[in-house]
Parts: structure tokens; C-alpha cells; sequence
């Protein structure tokens, strides 16, 4: 029975792996991630089920121990706007440091394991409307996390001999539980994923790991999950309402995700891991949405949801 370990496990993609894996029924788990009181409640029910290890990737003790049992690793944990935004030396620790650490820990401990590291699309910045891989990097000075990612990118590179990257652009998932990444330019062309299917992805890649080895991918949607950045945030404001989240990164996030549309194929074409269209994700998130419950939160959204509309559409309705 190969041994997964996953950090981040507490994260938004950690528990979908998390669950995908088990549902595998062929791997022994251990889940790594800060102890507190939001960690502790999210994977409690998983104690019987996973060995659950609270702790920090700088831990360089911990790590050696980690990596040491573990055939796989599948490195989650990090900082993703708007925190990234607004604490910005967090990712130099964790997203950059942290990574270096297991990588080290591979090279010394277990140079066989397989690393599995998603990093992000926002280091292709502001650029065309239609990315590749060739695509030319470009990083503002001040993208930190950007630059985070794309560092961790080249020490994995140069360092190891099995890893799979992929650069993810922004999720469709739960803002209930959940956080979109709400720091993308509103007049940005965007090519979202369902968090299903990148967590899917990233456990088949296990099985697929002769074909992916020593190879970097963009894990996209594809074509069903492209929209305008400004119909995704008004579809989400029009079923949630407002939420602390939106507030947060309204008021202090830099608006650096930059977004477009992406052209790698041939990763669907291995792992067969798009299941879901735009279309659907804002069906099920209309079903899904409690209209008592979330009476206040649509109410206080229309102001923004009027502020959302193009000029044009504004004129019109004069």
C-alpha cells in the first residue's frame, strides 16, 4: 500500500484530496496541518481514518520524519490571497521556505518520493487573453505570491527527480466554506476549476506518474468553465450575498490574479478530470443557497451587484 502524505490537509483542496484518496481505497494517509481550532473541527472526523500530524512545513525535524514514510507528496499547505496580500512575508515562509524544506528533506531522506505541487496562473501576470506554457513569465515586483510559487517551481526543478507542477487559476467552489479568489481585475476574461476536479486531478496523477514526471501542466477547467471575471463575481454576490471574504479582499487585496483563458489540453486527454461547466456550478449554487438564510447578505449585495454592470448596460436602462 503506497503511503500519500498531504499538506495543507485542512485546506480547501486538502479535504477533497483527502476524500478522494480514501474513496481510492489503496493508499495509507497522513494529514499535515497547523493545529487550531478551525484545522482540529475540519478533520476530526478523518482521526480514525488517516494519521492526522499537526505541525508546520518549516519544521525541519518534523518534515525529515514526514517525508522519510511517505511514497507521495501531495504539498498543499500555503497562503493564497487575500491573505497572501495582506501579510505578504507569509509566502516567502510558507510557500516558498517551506517547500524548500520538504524538497531538501526528499534529497536527503527518500529521493524516490513523488512530489505533487500546485502552484498558480498569476505568475503569467496580465498579459494575453489566451495563455500557454510557453506563454512568457511575468511577475510584478510586488506579487509576492506570485513570485513565491514561481521560486518553489524552479527549486523542485532543479532539485528533483520526480515531481509533477501545476499552475492553477482561480477555483469554483463553496464561498460559504470556501474562498474564490476575489482579487482577479473585473474586466478579466477567466478560465476558473471546479475544486473537484483539481483535487481529482491531483490524486490521479498518482496513477498516471510515467507519463507526468518531470512535467509541468496547466490545470484548467477548459472551455466550459470560461466567463467574464465580472459575470462570475455578480453571479456569486446574486445566489450568496456579501460575506466577510469579499469585504476583505474589496478592501485590501490587490487586484493581481490576473486572468485568461488556457490552452493545455493534453492533461484531460491523461487524466480525463474535467466533470463540470460554469453553467452548472451557478445551477447548483442557486439550489444550494438557503434564501432565508442569506436574505440580509443578497439584500446588502445589490449595491455592488449595480456596480458590476458595464457602463453600457448602466445607459441602457436610463
Amino acid at each position: 500500500m503506497k503511503k500519500v502524505l498531504v499538506t495543507g490537509a485542512a485546506g480547501t483542496l486538502g479535504m477533497y484530496v483527502i476524500k478522494y484518496l480514501l474513496s481510492e481505497g489503496k493508499y495509507e494517509i497522513t494529514g499535515l496541518d497547523l493545529r487550531n481550532t478551525r484545522s482540529y473541527k475540519k478533520l476530526k472526523k478523518y482521526e480514525n481514518r488517516i494519521n492526522l500530524v499537526y505541525g508546520d512545513v518549516n519544521d525541519e525535524n518534523l518534515m525529515a520524519s514526514l517525508v522519510k514514510n511517505n511514497d507521495i507528496i501531495i504539498h498543499l499547505a500555503g497562503v493564497i490571497p487575500p491573505m497572501a496580500d495582506i501579510r505578504e512575508e507569509l509566502c516567502d515562509v510558507i510557500d516558498y521556505e517551506g517547500t524548500v524544506n520538504i524538497v531538501d528533506n526528499i534529497l536527503a531522506h527518500n529521493p524516490k518520493a513523488y512530489l505533487i505541487y500546485p502552484s498558480t496562473t498569476t505568475i503569467y501576470g496580465k498579459t494575453h487573453d489566451i495563455i500557454s506554457l510557453d506563454s512568457e513569465i511575468n511577475i510584478k515586483p510586488h506579487d509576492l505570491y506570485a513570485k513565491a510559487k514561481y521560486n518553489a517551481e524552479e527549486y523542485i526543478k532543479n532539485n528533483l527527480k520526480n515531481y509533477t507542477i501545476y499552475r492553477i487559476p482561480g477555483f469554483l467552489c463553496n464561498p460559504k466554506s470556501e474562498c474564490p479568489m476575489y482579487n482577479t481585475p473585473l474586466s478579466s476574461k477567466v478560465e476558473l476549476i471546479d475544486v473537484l476536479d483539481a483535487s481529482y486531478a491531483l490524486v490521479k496523477s498518482i496513477d498516471y506518474k510515467k507519463e507526468l514526471n518531470k512535467k509541468t501542466y496547466i490545470l484548467s477547467g477548459g472551455e466550459k468553465c470560461r466567463t467574464a471575471y465580472r459575470e462570475f463575481i455578480k453571479q456569486i454576490l446574486r445566489y450568496h450575498g456579501i460575506s466577510f471574504r469579499f469585504l476583505l479582499s474589496y478592501i485590501f487585496a490587490d487586484k493581481n490574479f490576473y486572468g485568461a483563458y488556457y490552452e493545455d489540453n493534453e492533461l484531460d486527454s491523461i487524466l480525463n478530470y474535467r466533470g463540470t461547466s460554469i453553467k452548472n456550478y451557478y445551477i447548483n449554487l442557486e439550489n444550494n443557497e438557503s434564501k432565508l438564510k442569506r436574505f440580509i447578505p443578497k439584500l446588502l449585495a445589490k449595491p455592488f451587484i449595480i456596480s458590476l454592470a458595464p457602463k453600457k448596460e448602466k445607459r441602457s436602462k436610463k
